[in-house]
């Protein structure tokens, strides 16, 4: 056979060396690809952040921190803030200019993807059950951190903005980015001491999952804002209204009876997660033809979800391993690319970032924690709700990578609420660990 092959293929090129072809013409521009070279950086460039990511993540699960702070800062540490400085040979080879706009896509889908897990874990019986101490709570810590945001913008504006930024966009940004709660990493804080069933844990679960809730409806105010013109911003926010109530009116429905003859069918298959990429991608285009960001869109999809079926769980299991594993690393790398801790270089600088850190955590803490107070909590209780509504995490870094975008960041600014976020996060659990001390089972066992 082979014999028999090779005299075929001989007899085959002797007649095609006689044939005559027409000239080359200039490439289409259909047929362009990466350079070559650039797919082994850009898997080269993977694997270095997976094994830096999950390495120092291990290492802050050994210090009774959430894994995702050492994620954070592996990030940053792997951009010019650290590598790119001590090791800039390193820097260029692992992750060259080239490899950075596909680490930037990955990063963008793994913030949707990210998005919508959020959305579909986010219990809306917490707010349901606990509707009056927890709005109260969460609004609270939102107020406050924001009026005091747009109130330090006054300060900032002047040293570290510019004249294409108008003052009430910064200001709107500047709040938003104080009052964030990150809803993810308060619960993997709660699930890791055993305190989710107990009521300071369902109080704090339920005024994150407002906060956020309020966060989100914030920022697409003021991105909508930012993106439109002056005689467009009542058409971006009438845009907007339609498209939310178009999903919890038409879509949620849907969702839910499809929820449910999921249930009934037992799950399996692919069509679940052929139906929802394709709604969370739909929304995501909607939205950020709008002007409002692909995340807001996956982000609702999530939530009308029915958080408690199969098909919620189903979901989660699927999707969540790679996006925590893929996608989030390659995010946090992304945001440390854009973080130069080299940018704060004068004592003037780290002055203001001291200060930002003070605002962001004590604005936080205390009106948190005041709210708690006057809704029945007793004052150790409502001190270490205000320590964990003080947990910005991963949340806050996609609301200042978005403020970047729009320009309405400086790359200095930008640098201090990073560090402010990961100081913030820091926080939490020593925070929480001083605050219950000896109490805290006396506090677990107060269950609803």
């Amino acid at each position: 056979m082979l014999a028999g092959a090779g005299s075929l293929f001989a007899v085959i090129r002797l007649i095609g060396l006689h044939l005559a072809a027409p000239a080359a013409g200039a490439p289409s521009s259909s047929a362009a690809t990466a350079a070559p070279g650039t797919l082994a950086h850009v898997l080269l460039a993977l694997l270095v952040i997976l094994i830096a990511a999950h390495s120092v993540g291990a290492l802050f699960r050994l210090l009774h921190q959430p894994p995702v702070v050492g994620e954070m800062i592996a990030g940053i540490l792997l951009g010019p803030s650290l590598l790119g400085r001590f090791a800039p040979a390193a820097f260029a080879f692992v992750l060259p200019a080239p490899v950075a706009p596909y680490i930037s896509v990955l990063a963008q889908v793994g913030v949707i993807l990210y998005m919508f897990l959020m959305g579909v874990e986010l219990d809306t019986g917490l707010l349901r059950n606990r509707a009056h101490t927890s709005i109260a709570i969460s609004h609270a810590s939102i107020l406050g951190p924001f009026l005091l945001g747009s109130a330090l913008a006054l300060w900032l504006y002047p040293l570290y903005s510019t004249s294409a930024v108008p003052f009430t966009v910064f200001a709107l940004l500047l709040g938003v980015a104080m009052s964030i709660t990150a809803f993810p990493v308060l619960a993997r804080i709660l699930s890791d001491r055993g305190m989710h069933t107990s009521r300071l844990g369902a109080v704090a679960l339920a005024c994150a999952a407002v906060d956020d809730v309020t966060a989100w409806c914030l920022l697409a105010f003021v991105v909508s804002v930012a993106h439109a013109q002056p005689a467009r911003v009542l058409m971006t926010l009438l845009l907007t209204a339609v498209f939310i109530a178009a999903v919890f009116l038409i879509l949620s429905p849907v969702a839910r009876w499809y929820a449910g003859r999921y249930s009934r069918r037992g799950g399996g298959g692919q069509d679940a997660m052929l139906v929802a990429c394709a709604a969370l991608l739909l929304a995501s285009v909607v939205t950020e033809g709008i002007g409002i960001q692909a995340l807001f869109g996956a982000f609702l999809v999530g939530v009308i979800v029915p958080h408690d079926s199969l098909l919620a769980r189903d979901l989660v299991q699927r999707l969540e391993d790679l996006v925590v594993v893929l996608f989030l690393p390659a995010f946090f790398v992304f945001t440390g690319l854009r973080t130069q801790i080299g940018l704060i270089h004068r004592w003037s600088d780290w002055g203001v970032c001291l200060v930002i850190i003070l605002v962001a955590s004590l604005s936080k803490f205390l009106s948190g924690a005041a709210a708690a107070r006057l809704t029945g909590l007793r004052w150790r209780q409502a001190l270490s709700l205000g320590a964990l509504m003080n947990a910005r995490g991963l949340v806050e870094l996609i609301v200042l990578n978005l403020g970047l975008d729009l320009g309405v960041l400086t790359p200095t600014l930008f640098t201090m609420l990073v560090i402010m976020a990961v100081a913030t996060t820091l926080m939490t659990a020593p925070a929480l660990n001083a605050l219950l001390g000896e109490r805290e089972a006396a506090l677990m066992e107060q269950t609803l």
